[in-house]
Parts: C-alpha cells; sequence; structure tokens
C-alpha cells in the first residue's frame, strides 16, 4: 500500500488544500492528513479543531486519515512508513522554500521522496492567510473553503 503524507498548518483548511487531498487519493492507496504544530504561527483554532474541521472536509473519503503532530516530519513519515510526503505550489515563490526543505527532509531521512503538485487554477491564489485576511475585513470567504470550516471561521470572525 502506497501512502503520502500532506502535512501542513491548516489554520484554515481551503479548498485548495482540499484539492491537492482529492488528487493526492488518485494517486496513492492512502493519504495522510497531517496538522502540524508550528510555533512560528499564532493559529486561529487549535491543533484539535483544525484535524477535526479537515476530518468533516473528507467524510466521503475512506482513504484520507487525518492525523495531529509535532516534531519533525521525517519522524512522522518513519512512524506512519509513508512513502512520501505531498506539497503544494501555489506559485514559483512557492518554490524556493519547498525545496529546501524537500532536501533537508531528504538529508534526514534518506530515502524520503517529496511529491509536488499545483493547485487547479481557481484554488492557485486561495491560502490560509489569504482567507483569514478576507474574513477579518467582512468580506464573503465561504466559496474558497469546505463548509465545516466556513461555518466554523463565521464563528471566528470576531477574533480575528
Amino acid at each position: 500500500m502506497k501512502t503520502v503524507i500532506y502535512p501542513g498548518s491548516f489554520d484554515p483548511f481551503t479548498n485548495g488544500h482540499l484539492d491537492l487531498v482529492e488528487r493526492a487519493r488518485c494517486l496513492f492507496d492512502k493519504v495522510v492528513v497531517a496538522v502540524a504544530v508550528n510555533s512560528g504561527k499564532n493559529p486561529l483554532f487549535t491543533l484539535e479543531e483544525r484535524r477535526q474541521l479537515i476530518v468533516e472536509s473528507c467524510t466521503d473519503m475512506p482513504n484520507v486519515e487525518v492525523i495531529a503532530f509535532e516534531g519533525l516530519l521525517v519522524n512522522a513519515v518513519k512512524e506512519l512508513k509513508a512513502d512520501a510526503i505531498l506539497r503544494g505550489l501555489r506559485a514559483f515563490s512557492d518554490f524556493e522554500y519547498e525545496l529546501q526543505m524537500a532536501l533537508m527532509n531528504r538529508e534526514l531521512l534518506k530515502g524520503c521522496e517529496t511529491i509536488f503538485l499545483t493547485p487547479q487554477l481557481e484554488n492557485s491564489y486561495v491560502s490560509s492567510t489569504l482567507i483569514k485576511e478576507v474574513a477579518r475585513l467582512g468580506a464573503d470567504f465561504a466559496a474558497h473553503v469546505p463548509p465545516p470550516v466556513a461555518r466554523a471561521l463565521s464563528r471566528r470572525r470576531n477574533l480575528l
């Protein structure tokens, strides 16, 4: 069974993230969405809330598992016996950082490969940061996130 791990902070999970999960399901037997603790960010949603929102967004996908993790990604890759890491590239500006991460992961865990996917065109400009900013300013963001995320983000709008 081929398994890919898709890590991220997912604060919040967007349709761009969902798009990558859906397409990865066609390439791998199992997709593990790994919600990460990122000490460099101040998340709107707790780790468990983010994990649960992704579970609710992927209910019709039996080969998708959602976990929370802390620490080095390569440790999660080893523990889950994943065959690869999935990362999304929206724009060329994402590539430099993602390449550095992929090379470091391969250095830390020999044979650890990273697969890059680009989102569908309609999701190519969507980011979690942008969604939070649009929500904070009172504009409609619902078309860019799965329904469970839209509901949760609407409830949190006053905290933005």
